[in-house]
């Protein structure tokens, strides 16, 4: 298959330096508004790894998320909102990072280019067929993700990837890719731009989608997410004050007895 590093080629615009404030965000913004469109080009191949992410999470499986750099922190960012956000486990969704947790903040030299340690890395996780792996790498070329998919197909692991090239070794690899062409960035070879925020949407739409069909959304709330401001205590109150029709001393009671939006709906309606 032909492969052209689209992420890489030379940007659409030049003498950066040159331009005024108003036109350097103004062509950002342009570039930007390309990006869902590039999306919604993608939806079949998001649909069927999403389906693939529900039917292992309702059969006792995982989602990983594995990447370096850029898309290995969209991956963590993902990961770390779920518990929060749906009142799942730490460990249902798990972002893996080159470099591991340090990379987080700071780049690791060379950790992108190992070809064994992304394998290590999940195995230290105990990762098993019953789990799935998304790969996710703008360029579709990282070591530390291509060679960890493929050691997951060769021990019968459904791996998946997220990725702005098409026909990349990453998707090649991948059982079920997701490739989002976005095209040259406006910085050439930035991907933390386009690329990036096309990773961040369809991460959007995978964890999202998945929760609504594990259950963990009542309507359009977040009926399980973690009570852990006041905000989010402000936003339950509001939410078992419409669902059982009530006051807001009655919903406040019933929140602070059962620390649950769901449990507090459940209970009040008895």
């Amino acid at each position: 298959m032909n492969f052209t590093k689209t992420t890489e080629e030379d940007s659409h615009y030049n003498h950066l330096e040159k331009m005024s404030i108003n036109e350097i965000i103004t062509s950002i913004n342009s570039e930007d508004k390309t990006v869902p469109l590039a999306v919604e080009k993608s939806i079949s191949q998001i649909e069927t790894l999403v389906y693939n992410v529900v039917e292992k999470l309702k059969n006792g499986g995982r989602l990983f998320y594995i990447g370096a750099g850029t898309s290995g922190r969209l991956g963590i960012l993902d990961a770390s909102e779920c518990p929060p956000t749906f009142g799942v486990s730490h460990d249902l969704v798990i972002g893996l990072i080159a470099g591991g947790d340090e990379a987080i903040r700071k780049a690791v030299e060379n950790a992108e280019d190992s070809t064994t340690q992304g394998w290590k890395d999940l195995q230290k996780y105990n990762i098993s067929e019953k789990d799935i792996v998304i790969g996710i790498a703008a360029s579709g070329t990282t070591p530390y993700v291509v060679h960890t998919l493929k050691q997951c197909n060769e021990n019968n692991i459904t791996t998946g990837c997220i990725t702005c090239n098409k026909n990349s070794p990453l998707s090649q690899t991948a059982q079920f890719p997701i490739e989002v062409i976005v095209g040259p960035e406006f910085l050439t070879g930035s991907s933390r731009m386009k690329a990036g925020t096309a990773q961040k949407l369809v991460l959007n739409i995978i964890t999202t989608t998945t929760m609504i069909k594990l259950g963990r959304v009542k309507g359009n709330k977040m009926v399980d997410m973690q009570l852990s401001n006041d905000k989010l205590v402000d936003r339950g109150v509001k939410m078992v004050m419409n669902e059982l029709n009530i006051s807001k001393e009655e919903a406040s009671k019933l929140l602070q007895e059962y620390k649950s939006v769901r449990q507090s709906i459940i209970h009040g309606r008895k």
